[in-house]
């Protein structure tokens, strides 16, 4: 095997620091600047002299409602993970193991759904919440959450499927299986992988999703974190809480990142499932 010289091996490491700083440094910013107060906001200093806590036990003290807007973005990611999955699997079921024409024609009209912005079909997802009679209420996100989450589940999931051993499937019907008992007995224990990228992926978009949550929701106890945070900084610009904006984006940023160093495997394996045919 050829080494690699030293200029490049230089330029490698050099360019690796480099991508780790300008992906490190903003969260970074973030934390030294939650731990400041007063004055010492504007100090020039990348680390505060004396850290404290009080941007964030501030967030949940006395008329503060981030804590019960914490709660409506963990309530509408998950309800949205769990109807975008169970509805994921049962479709890559049929796009992936089951033949039938216009199979093909029917795989693009799902990715063409996630080709439209958010701001083509807002009028139109407007009048369906208020005809469901979810507007104004944080549970009426899911449904537009689901709707664009959908799409790149069902792509994965039908890529994963497709790769399972056909002989499993068959064996699962000489036993009597029928489709939904070859999905969540048979193929299920073998879609984790899968299943945590998806999953993982729904999860942040929900977690992060702006205009629908500002759009759809008015009530202030119905709001999600990101409309949350927007919403600090209030009308005066020379009246920024930065620390606050700070310590609340700190607070919805670290779970992910957590999440995504716990499931870091599965999410790679997911998510290159189909790239390689052996």
């Amino acid at each position: 095997m050829n080494q690699r010289s030293l200029p490049a091996s230089i330029a490698i490491y050099g360019f690796a620091a480099l991508l780790v700083f300008v992906s490190v440094f903003p969260l970074f910013y973030a934390v030294s600047t939650s731990l400041k107060t007063g004055a010492a906001l504007f100090d020039t200093n990348l680390w505060p002299s004396q850290p404290t806590l009080h941007n964030y036990l501030a967030l949940f003290q006395g008329e503060q409602l981030f804590g019960r807007h914490l709660w409506n973005s963990i309530f509408v990611a998950t309800l949205t993970v769990g109807f975008a999955l169970l509805m994921g699997v049962t479709a890559s079921y049929a796009l992936g193991r089951i033949q039938f024409k216009g199979k093909g024609l029917l795989l693009l009209t799902i990715l063409g759904v996630s080709m439209f912005p958010q701001v083509a079909v807002l009028s139109g997802m407007f009048e369906l919440i208020k005809a469901l009679g979810l507007y104004n209420r944080a549970l009426g996100l899911v449904v537009p959450y689901t709707v664009f989450t959908l799409p790149f589940t069902v792509w994965i999931l039908s890529t994963f499927m497709r790769q399972l051993p056909k002989e499993l499937e068959e064996a699962a019907i000489m036993d009597g299986c029928g489709p939904l008992r070859i999905i969540f007995s048979v193929f299920m224990p073998l879609l984790w992988p899968a299943l945590v990228s998806t999953g993982l992926l729904a999860f942040i978009g929900a977690w992060n999703e702006f205009l629908f949550a500002l759009t759809f929701v008015v009530d202030d106890t119905q709001r999600t974190v990101p409309v949350s945070i927007s919403q600090m900084a209030g009308s005066n610009a020379f009246e920024i809480p930065w620390g606050s904006i700070m310590a609340a984006s700190v607070i919805v940023t670290v779970p992910l990142l957590l999440l995504v160093l716990v499931f870091q495997r599965k999410i790679v394996s997911g998510l290159t499932a189909g790239a390689v045919k052996g």
